[in-house]
């Protein structure tokens, strides 16, 4: 990575300038048996096309806030790239009376009607796929996103010191996220090539930064793990064995 990357997107960007072909992301579901392996450059054309969608169809703009109510999942770092992409603050469980707009996994879309500005719901079904029946008020994910730009430019450059995230009552800016990132990988020993393993969920500072910041910060991957508490030892070894993980973070502070 670059000591130029002020943003989340621009790490991105160097890990894709470095090696697109590597694993980035590798998310298992263990209550449903479902595995997905995105290289960075298929997450990065996820994260392109997720942001063309927030800024050219939702009509986000930089400063908008997003309240995002989705669990760990791989489709759940895909926006919170495309929102540090085009500039809009991600808030992880955040109200969606007070935000601009809200994106919403099927289990809370009760909770997500609060919001008055645009509405997406996804599905969090296996390889992306869309609603059976799209939920009344909602933009389906699946079912926009797959004709968007595969590659994306922001309409205004992202001010690195503006609100990018906040989780679990803390607030960063995209330039101290990044410094936090890399301060965490840092003290988890993490570099070039790691790989870690995270079953703690994404509504903490220290479930994001494991399952994706502080990987991306140094080059690293993430094999994201959703349910890993129906996992026993032996298939956690294997786990680890087949994917080549390097460090492992299942409970707060390890």
């Amino acid at each position: 990575m670059n000591a130029t990357d002020h943003t989340p997107a621009d790490l991105l960007r160097s890990a894709l300038a470095a090696d697109p072909a590597r694993p980035f992301v590798t998310f298992y579901d263990d209550a449903t048996g479902e595995r997905v392996e995105l290289s960075v450059a298929t997450f990065a054309n996820w994260v392109a096309k997720t942001a063309n969608l927030l800024q050219g169809d939702l009509a986000a703009a930089p400063g908008d806030r997003l309240a995002l109510l989705l669990p760990t999942h791989w489709q759940t770092a895909v926006w919170l790239l495309a929102c540090s992409s085009v500039g809009v603050e991600a808030e992880v469980g955040g109200d969606p009376a007070a935000a601009d707009l809200v994106v919403s996994g099927p289990d809370t879309l009760d909770r997500a009607r609060a919001c008055t500005g645009e509405r997406v719901a996804l599905a969090l079904r296996p390889l992306g796929g869309r609603f059976p029946q799209p939920p009344e008020g909602f933009t389906d994910y699946a079912v926009e996103v797959p004709g968007q730009g595969d590659r994306f430019a922001p309409y205004a450059p992202v001010d690195p010191h503006a609100p990018a995230l906040a989780v679990g009552g803390l607030g960063l800016t995209a330039a101290e996220l990044v410094e936090r990132a890399r301060a965490d990988a840092a003290g988890r020993g993490l570099g070039p090539g790691s790989r870690v393993l995270s079953g703690l969920p994404y509504d903490t500072w220290e479930g994001l930064s494991c399952g994706l910041y502080a990987p991306l910060a140094v080059g690293g991957s993430v094999v994201l793990c959703r349910h890993p508490d129906r996992l026993d030892e032996d298939r956690l070894a294997a786990r680890r064995a087949d994917e080549r993980v390097t460090a492992t973070a299942l409970h707060p502070g390890l």
